[in-house]
């Protein structure tokens, strides 16, 4: 398989929630995070080629971060029947006051 990712992927054991910005809607719990990406597993997946506004959500805080917030776009998605689907995002946008946030989180996930 061709892997074009430029930054490395950490997978993570806390608790990150996606949920959609404007409808609150849940779209999946984090398994991967990188610089410019991430991996859900989720319930319902968004549709491949959809493009969100994301909170990414921490709970517990980590170092008084409750959440992240970002841009994405939802390069792929799969359903295995009976059990939970998959998805792969791309970040495409990410306002200056969330970079240190997502920076931080990512330090902690590198440890």
């Amino acid at each position: 398989m061709d892997d074009r990712r430029q930054h490395s992927r950490h997978t993570t054991q806390l608790n990150i929630e996606v949920l959609d910005l404007h409808s609150g809607r849940r779209l999946g719990r984090v398994v991967d995070l990188s610089e410019d990406g991430f991996m859900l597993v989720s319930d319902c997946p968004p549709e491949a080629d959809s493009v969100w506004e994301c909170r990414l959500v921490l709970e517990p805080p980590l170092d008084g971060i409750h959440e992240v917030r970002l841009g994405a776009d939802c390069l792929w998605s799969r359903v295995d029947p009976g059990h939970s689907g998959w998805c792969g995002f791309h970040i495409i946008d990410l306002a200056e006051d969330q970079i240190p946030a997502l920076a931080l989180l990512l330090r902690y996930l590198q440890d």
